[in-house]
């Protein structure tokens, strides 16, 4: 399947898939120079891409295994969610959730993109639902 993008900075990098059987597609930041995050900061980072996501599929944004282990960064409202309608640049939430500064370079693999089919309901309100084994066992129920 094909998906058309435009960069929005002449820097900007495509997202790649790092393997063959890779479900998702890295992001690359898009700046000029490294930006520091220090503990606990979130920045959203821009990738210099904007894309026209098919209609019934959306993409989200997910954080890179490494970059949570290693140096503690992770994605605010991850995954995050990028409609089939949105075409503005695609911006990353970074935070810092490690105890030393971070530096956002240039060029960097900052997350992963993940392209989802999407389906749409209706809502119907009605005056009970069908019951099951579990019914409003809610946090924890199992045991965990």
């Amino acid at each position: 399947m094909k998906l058309s993008f435009i960069k929005t900075h002449p820097q900007a990098q495509v997202p790649l898939r790092m393997s063959d059987h890779a479900s998702g597609y890295d992001l690359f930041a898009c700046l000029e120079e490294s930006v520091i995050l220090a503990p606990m900061q979130r920045m959203a980072i821009p990738t210099g891409i904007a894309m026209a996501i098919p209609e019934g599929f959306e993409a989200q944004i997910r954080p890179r295994s490494g970059l949570a282990l290693k140096l503690g960064l992770g994605i605010l409202n991850s995954p995050g969610t990028i409609d089939a309608d949105y075409r503005g640049e695609i911006k990353v939430i970074l935070i810092n959730l490690g105890t030393e500064k971070v530096s956002i370079t240039p060029g960097m693999r900052i997350a992963q993109l993940v392209f989802a089919r999407v389906e749409h309901f209706s809502f119907e309100q009605c005056e009970s639902l069908d019951e099951t084994s579990r019914n409003a066992g809610g946090f924890g129920h199992t045991g965990e």
